[in-house]
């Protein structure tokens, strides 16, 4: 695909704005944000409620659900809209090339050994690393390719999660045998303490993301382009996936494996607003963090009082946006 195309697909360009414009779309993101925020806060199984800040149920149990759901849904999304730059391809997802299923593989592996606390987090952010890092390599070695990256990514996660499944299968451990709900992408066990583990690590890839955009820019264009513009393309690879994976780890460790997030929110907000990449991350963030939100919100609303794993839900809207993007890169292509 010439580079051109490539580049409307990920980031289309947006239409010069006048700073007050801007300035009134901001806050007024900024209030839906809060609104949504507000009402999920207040959601019961049985209907709607003001929340109560002095119930210890709502402090113990829902808030840090929602700070969570918060959390990984800005990391899966700022992670996404970077590794959309850093492969040329708007089709990347930490779920499709393995991310997520490196650090799933990573933290099941510590659970195994009878670990906890602040060694899954990072175990988490070990495991993304390495899938991302093999995934930049073998794409690298076969020429790349959109095709080639989501063949790699597939063997990637289809790898680790044969693993996890014999961990799981072996160990005489029946928590760790629950940790199936986990996997599928579960928040309504999280408390204060793994969020609080977690909530650092992930701010700090976000931020190094964050700190990519110029550059992730730059390697739209092509890594002999960028070099040209004088980016150093070695550094930025290494440096988006270890933001990445921080990310996708801590998001990991505490949701397990939340699929087609960091696909369709940045696609979703490029088509909508476009710009730079650093604006685009930074969008993706927050519109990942709330829209996660209100996913979750709904999963444990229309199966109450079941408690329906929250990537259950994401996985049923995920496909349907992936086949639609790959058909309007189809038609574009034509």
């Amino acid at each position: 695909m010439p580079v051109s195309e490539t580049m409307l697909s990920v980031t289309p360009k947006a239409a010069p704005r006048r700073p007050a414009s801007r300035l009134a779309n901001w806050l007024g993101g900024v209030a839906v944000a809060v609104l949504l925020i507000g009402i999920c806060l207040g959601v019961q199984g049985d209907g709607w409620a003001v929340p109560d800040w002095s119930d210890p149920i709502f402090r113990g149990l829902r808030l840090p659900r929602v700070l969570s759901a918060l959390l990984v849904g800005a990391a899966l999304a700022a992670s996404g809209a970077a590794l959309q730059a850093l492969f040329r391809n708007p089709l990347a997802d930490p779920t499709l090339i393995g991310t997520s299923s490196g650090a799933a593989l990573a933290v099941i592996s510590v659970m195994a050994l009878g670990l906890s606390g602040i060694g899954l987090p990072l175990a988490a952010f070990g495991g993304g690393l390495l899938a991302t890092w093999l995934l930049l390599g073998m794409s690298r070695l076969l020429g790349g390719g959109e095709i080639g990256l989501l063949l790699l990514g597939l063997v990637l996660a289809t790898f680790s999660g044969s693993i996890t499944g014999l961990l799981m299968f072996n160990s005489d451990d029946m928590a760790l045998r629950s940790a199936m709900v986990w996997l599928s992408g579960h928040l309504g066990i999280v408390g204060h303490t793994p969020f609080a583990l977690a909530a650092p690590v992930a701010f700090v890839g976000i931020a190094l993301l964050l700190a990519l955009g110029r550059d992730l820019d730059c390697m739209l264009l092509g890594e002999d382009d960028a070099r040209a513009l004088g980016v150093n393309v070695g550094r930025v690879r290494l440096l988006t996936a270890l933001g990445a994976a921080l990310a996708v780890g801590a998001a990991v460790s505490i949701a397990g494996i939340i699929g087609f997030i960091g696909m369709m929110v940045p696609n979703a907000c490029a088509l909508v607003l476009g710009g730079g990449r650093r604006r685009l991350i930074a969008v993706s963030t927050v519109v990942g963090a709330v829209f996660l939100l209100v996913l979750d919100t709904l999963a444990r609303s229309v199966a109450y009082p079941l408690d329906m794993p929250v990537g259950l839900l994401a996985g049923l809207a995920g496909p349907v946006f992936f086949i639609w993007l790959l058909r309007r890169r189809a038609r574009g292509a034509a």
